[in-house]
């Protein structure tokens, strides 16, 4: 499925100046955004479904073998809490944050 405007943007402004969005990880997935660098992995998750959000944990926890020192999943507001117990049951740590970026919880 092809991804919204909204989610494109919320990669391009993730990754940031000189990042990269759609980052290829070892068996197939792609990560949404790293920054320059490689410090900072996003994932971008608007679904709100327990599985896409797992998902997503799981590929941060992947970024982490490769170097990320940070890893941040963002969500819509709503979807906070969800996300967070995702990456508590994935066992990343990091942090999730709103889309507009005005709320951050760390996990």
């Amino acid at each position: 499925m092809a991804k919204s405007e909204s989610h494109r943007r919320a990669q391009r402004r993730a990754a940031g100046p000189g990042g990269t969005t759609e980052k290829k990880q070892k068996g197939g997935t792609r990560l949404d955004a790293l920054s320059q660098g490689g410090k900072r992995a996003t994932e971008v998750e608007r679904s709100g479904s327990k599985q896409g959000l797992k998902k997503a944990a799981q590929r941060l926890k992947k970024a982490e073998g490769d170097g990320a020192s940070q890893r941040v999943l963002q969500v819509p507001q709503a979807d906070m809490a969800a996300a967070a117990a995702a990456m508590r049951d994935v066992g990343v740590s990091g942090s999730v944050k709103n889309m507009g970026g005005t709320k951050r919880h760390s996990v």
